[in-house]
């Protein structure tokens, strides 16, 4: 089996972590998505991933109530090297070789983000999660996804989410909601749709980046998007 892509970066968020916690970290979650990513990195795949940070802190949460917004920001972006730390466990129990790299540098726990270091991981079969966001306040992890993939040039972001694609309104309040399969990065854009924030949205139009959003907890998702089927959202 031939993968259609090469060289993706899948973002996950902090929340599907939790599974049905409230809180912190599903390890059987964890341990099942870390099983995953294996398969796509034994299909020959270059894997970078961003993980949120939401199942611990978000800046723009009410957790973070009267916090200075560049501070809390900042405790988010922490918040992903947790996530990051736990997930390069899990992967690494399973025999896959791992590096997190992050935008704020904490050299006794991971390696700073340095471009050209990420591009040789890659090309040398190592999975990389790329931690701490930006590295600035006032940014989402959508955008993190969205400026990083442009720049280890990834030939697409992966968005993995609870539903499997697109809608026109919320799926689990609507059951009358309304797929689409494909959609144009001004259509998501001119429509309010969630599946990116605005700015990652712009720059993967800039750039020519595609996104295929689709449901991570269907077991095999992963494999089957990577191997060019047709599952999810394709924005383009």
């Amino acid at each position: 089996m031939q993968p259609k892509y090469k060289r993706v970066l899948l973002k996950l968020s902090g929340e599907a972590l939790m599974g049905s916690r409230e809180y912190g970290i599903d390890l059987d979650i964890l341990q099942r998505v870390a099983g995953e990513l294996k398969e796509m990195s034994e299909l020959g795949v270059e894997l970078a991933v961003v993980i949120g940070g939401g199942n611990i802190f978000r800046g723009v949460s009410e957790a973070a109530g009267n916090i200075d917004r560049a501070s809390a920001d900042y405790m988010g972006m922490l918040a992903t090297v947790i996530n990051s730390m736990a997930m390069q466990d899990a992967l690494e129990k399973l025999g896959v070789y791992t590096r997190v790299v992050s935008a704020i540098e904490i050299q006794k726990v991971v390696e700073p983000y340095i471009r050209r270091r990420v591009m040789r991981h890659l090309e040398k079969g190592r999975v990389v999660i790329l931690a701490a966001g930006t590295g600035n306040p006032f940014f989402t992890t959508d955008t993190a996804a969205a400026l990083r993939a442009m720049e280890i040039k990834a030939d697409v972001i992966l968005k993995a989410t609870k539903v499997d694609g697109v809608y026109d309104a919320d799926p689990v309040k609507n059951k009358n909601a309304t797929k689409f399969e494909r959609l144009g990065f001004l259509d998501v854009l001119n429509k309010g749709l969630k599946v990116m924030d605005s700015t990652s949205i712009s720059l993967c139009m800039d750039n020519h980046l595609p996104i295929i959003v689709f449901n991570l907890f269907e077991h095999g998702n992963m494999k089957r998007v990577i191997l060019g089927e047709k599952i999810g959202t394709v924005v383009s």
